[in-house]
């Protein structure tokens, strides 16, 4: 594939990845108001947000491993179209089990989506390349859920079910001009002959326990337990001790997601070559440790601004770091190694919220101090792992071992 058709094929990678994940941010804003008109309220807003997760959890090991034996693009389009009907069946609910119904689909969609994403980033680029391409596609996860909000909370002046109706709608338009733009590239090496053809998640799940990336797989759930845990806290952690209101959290927000963005598409590249990814994941992780236990102590807007920007940068700076590593390892089964790390990220988006709820009830604090142990914890284990086992990822390479 020449460089021009890459860059075309990448745009449009990032720009479904991008769509996905607006969808998902633009919920967030609409929800609570738009739950109200079915009577009900906190509970079940959290068990939609859980059963998205949950439907990410079972299927993007599937996705993975059917993208991996008959290619890509079918199954990013399948993923686009089933997408887009799930938010107009969200939007046009008339009962409860309906918005359960949409969410689950949305999670599925989600799934085949991102996990296919990934491996045909991994499909299309060379080694030397693949840190810039998941640092792009990293870019386009944050520049969503950053925009996604924003964008619902102004569509819901419009009709409060207009948000989900244009994110469909969006969805559908993508997954046609993905079906006319994206070549139906095949996996670089083909399936190995002892790789298992049926099994269900938690077989792969425990097979994923021997594979060479585990330790990064642990690293990809306890990152996005504490993201999930530190965003699902932060605005009622800011609401209650220090009376913000919705504009003051949308701004805390939307800044550490912008600043996060733009470093990651200029410089995450670089700092790959120059430091290797497993250092820019050790340090990233004691960053957005430290920023949880400072949110504890801070006072003052643009203080608090600040720490909760440095959180955001080094969760942003994380992902496309794992994401290029495991790719790395995976060899010849990229779809299956995508799969397993978007189930993993489902976990820690599934238990991070829930368990944040709890303990917010306990005391304000005590979210971002558990989080923050956690994030010490992983940063432990990836160190002893990375010295022990793979000593050589302490070094800039463009090869794994």
């Amino acid at each position: 594939m020449s460089q021009r058709k890459k860059k075309i094929v990448l745009t449009i990678l990032m720009l479904n990845m991008f769509i996905t994940m607006g969808g998902v941010g633009i919920v967030i804003p609409v929800l609570p108001t738009y739950l109200k008109n079915f009577g009900v309220g906190g509970e079940v807003y959290g068990s939609l947000i859980a059963v998205f997760a949950f439907a990410q959890f079972l299927f993007s090991p599937l996705a993975g491993g059917l993208s991996d034996r008959y290619g890509r693009k079918l199954f990013i389009i399948g993923g686009l179209i089933v997408y887009g009907i799930s938010q107009i069946i969200f939007g046009l609910a008339s009962e409860v089990w309906i918005l359960y119904l949409g969410r689950f689909l949305s999670g599925v969609g989600a799934a085949f989506i991102m996990t296919t994403i990934m491996a045909y980033v991994a499909d299309i680029t060379t080694v030397e390349e693949r840190g810039k391409g998941m640092g792009l596609i990293g870019a386009a996860i944050s520049l969503g859920f950053m925009i996604g909000p924003g964008l619902g909370g102004f569509l819901a002046t419009v009709n409060i079910h207009f948000p989900f109706f244009l994110a469909g709608g969006v969805s559908i338009v993508a997954a046609l001009l993905s079906f006319i733009v994206l070549p139906n590239v095949q996996p670089q090496i083909k399936e190995a002959a002892n790789t298992p053809r049926r099994e269900n998640v938690l077989k792969q799940m425990v097979r994923s326990v021997k594979t060479p990336y585990f330790v990064i797989l642990i690293v990809v759930f306890t990152f996005n337990f504490g993201i999930s845990n530190f965003q699902s806290t932060l605005s009622m952690f800011l609401t209650y001790k220090f009376d913000y209101a919705a504009t003051d959290i949308a701004i805390v927000i939307t800044v550490g997601g912008f600043a996060g963005v733009v470093l990651q598409m200029f410089i995450i590249d670089k700092l790959f070559r120059r430091f290797g990814e497993m250092k820019v994941i050790l340090v990233n992780l004691l960053v957005a440790a430290l920023s949880m236990i400072l949110m504890i102590y801070v006072s003052g807007f643009f203080i608090i601004l600040a720490v909760a920007t440095l959180f955001q940068i080094a969760g942003v700076f994380i992902r496309p770091a794992v994401n290029t590593l495991i790719s790395k390892f995976a060899g010849n089964e990229q779809g299956y190694a995508a799969g397993m790390n978007n189930a993993y990220m489902s976990l820690g988006n599934m238990i991070g919220p829930a368990l944040a709820g709890v303990l917010l009830e306990w005391h304000l604090s005590i979210p971002f101090i558990f989080g923050a142990v956690i994030l010490f914890g992983c940063f432990g284990l990836a160190l002893g792992w990375t010295q022990k086992k793979a000593p050589q990822l302490m070094h800039p390479s463009t090869e794994t071992k």
